[in-house]
């Protein structure tokens, strides 16, 4: 995971640049470099993951059809745009397939200094210009100046799988950054940059939307088990590609199975996995060790206390720069699980099971109304989710220095789920995501007790003493009063329960004034039947069931 900066417009100081920079150095901990290019600047701090030696540092710049070697060692983490160079780029991102794309690429004459796949994205924008993000297979946010318009483009992949925001500063330039911090100070106004998205002389453009499905499939269901299947297994081997070590955040729950399960069956060798759970009824431990003993992986497991819960509160929520229950909730456990893969491993890459409940559906759609009520819903949930689960994924793990990749977030795999008929999709089989579990069910890659488990949410998987402590220390925090001149402070996003006052109150203390930077609370669908709820947890749904087992 990388951190990358783009100020389009004038500004004096560069040590401005600098210090923004600054604020994420977790994110790309390894190397610093700031190009000065046209009236703006393109920053970048590095985390070596793909082509790790020095030539794959950014921002690569292209000069013709040639990648130049711009910056001596011993000089300065600040550098003038070389005089022959056209185009500069500085990139957070996976692109998959790209040895491909660069060999394509080599045969009409570029060449190239490293093995970062970043790298060929300076050429794809001569060969193709804005058409070019079409065509990525990637997780990936960039912002490209190109000296023959003098013009600045950012982008964001489809999902919002990696950061980007933006804001405008006095003089009306745009600033675009991985994370809201960097931006806190140079504009007013900080907003997530819109995935599928490019921008481009003022303006965003959409060049893709999984969300949106012109017509269903009509794939039979035995198709649509082999689809799912494949899909999926080809969306975890691109993800194991890399140049630095690779872990697996192993939860014992479905989605994160499975993507152990697939991994261990392509690696051919013992895979890395981390577990986590409180002291005292942590319920995923012992399920997490039961797919860990199947796939014969070399396990850890990470406990926490009461204490550790609340002391992470408030630096998992300047960590995220959000309010919302749900992420927080589920981020304090992420959070600290991968501090400790950061501490006690040399693991750079994680995988992670996050996507999946908003594709197949979680506890509360099982009272969607109708088929097409679940898909509105899917569709919502997956433009949204780059407020959520994914910025959750994002944040918790590239604050610890190592870099998220998330399979179910595969572009031909959600493109082709989403297209699957909701009615298939719905819960009529007494048993949530049923295609995706009957998917699976001949391959034997986690135990069948795993694969047909039911679902529980990550924050009370890690124990439901978790939950609890964190809602019993907000109702000690505020007396009733307090509680209702607290809540009549804010007007977007308003807080209903003395723990999201709390963290609304923590999260104004890092980021005044920007709550816009999330649409609203994670919460059920309350205009649903049996989801008019006051609290995101599955455990006050009436379908909860054996969930808490």
């Amino acid at each position: 995971m990388c951190s990358i900066l783009g100020y389009c417009g004038k500004k004096e100081n560069v040590e401005d640049i600098r210090a923004a920079l600054e604020k994420t150095a977790s994110r790309g901990p390894d190397a610093e470099r700031i190009l000065s290019v046209g009236k703006g600047y393109l920053a970048f701090n590095r985390l070596s993951i793909m082509g790790i030696t020095k030539k794959g540092m950014q921002p690569f710049v292209l000069a013709g059809r040639k990648t130049l070697e711009y910056a001596r060692e011993d000089a300065e983490t600040v550098f003038a745009f070389p005089e022959e160079g056209d185009t500069a780029l500085v990139c957070n991102g996976e692109i998959y397939g790209f040895r491909h794309l660069k060999e394509e690429l080599a045969g009409k004459g570029y060449s190239f200094i490293s093995d970062s796949d970043c790298e060929i994205l300076t050429a794809l924008y001569r060969e193709y210009g804005t058409g070019m993000f079409r065509m990525l297979d990637a997780e990936f946010a960039l912002v490209l100046y190109d000296r023959k318009t003098e013009s600045f483009i950012a982008a964001r992949d489809p999902i919002g799988i990696r950061p980007l925001y933006y804001g405008v500063d006095a003089d009306g330039s745009y600033v675009f950054a991985s994370e809201p911090k960097n931006l806190a100070g140079l504009v007013q106004r900080i907003m997530p940059f819109p995935p599928g998205h490019y921008f481009k002389d003022g303006s965003f453009v959409k060049y893709r939307d999984l969300s949106e499905v012109a017509a269903y499939s009509t794939d039979d269901e035995e198709t649509i088990y082999t689809r799912i299947h494949d899909l999926l297994i080809s969306g975890v081997k691109k993800r194991l590609d890399s140049d630095t070590p690779v872990g697996f955040l192993l939860s014992g729950g479905l989605d994160s199975s499975l993507v152990c399960g697939i991994a261990a069956k392509l690696s051919g060798k013992p895979l890395k996995t981390w577990a986590i759970g409180m002291d005292k009824d942590a319920i995923d431990l012992k399920y997490a060790r039961m797919v860990a003993d199947h796939i014969h992986s070399e396990h850890h497991e990470v406990i926490i206390t009461k204490e550790d819960v609340l002391g992470a509160l408030e630096r998992v929520i300047q960590t995220l720069g959000t309010y919302d229950i749900t992420t927080i909730r589920a981020s304090i456990g992420m959070y600290l699980v991968c501090k400790a893969i950061h501490e006690q491993s040399d693991v750079r890459v994680i995988l992670t099971g996050e996507i999946s409940d908003e594709i197949f559906g979680y506890k509360y759609t099982d009272f969607a109304p109708s088929a097409a009520a679940f898909q509105e819903e899917a569709q919502k949930r997956i433009r949204e989710i780059h407020m959520y689960d994914v910025l959750r994924a994002d944040r918790c793990i590239s604050v610890n220095s190592l870099e998220a990749r998330v399979p179910f977030g595969d572009l031909d795999f959600v493109e082709y789920c989403m297209a699957i008929d909701p009615e298939k999709k719905r819960n009529h089989y007494g048993k949530g995501k049923y295609l995706l579990r009957k998917a699976f069910e001949k391959d034997a890659l986690i135990p069948e007790t795993i694969l047909w488990r039911e679902k529980a949410a990550f924050s009370d998987a890690v124990g439901h003493s978790m939950k609890d402590d964190l809602t019993e220390y907000a109702q000690q925090a505020y007396t009733d009063a307090e509680y209702a001149a607290g809540v009549a402070r804010y007007s977007h996003a308003k807080p209903f329960t003395k723990e999201s006052l709390l963290y609304r109150d923590i999260f104004e203390k890092y980021y005044p004034g920007q709550s816009a930077m999330v649409t609203d609370f994670w919460m059920p669908n309350r205009e649903w039947e049996g989801c008019n709820v006051n609290d995101p947890s599955a455990r006050v749904l009436s379908n909860y069931g054996d969930s808490g087992k």
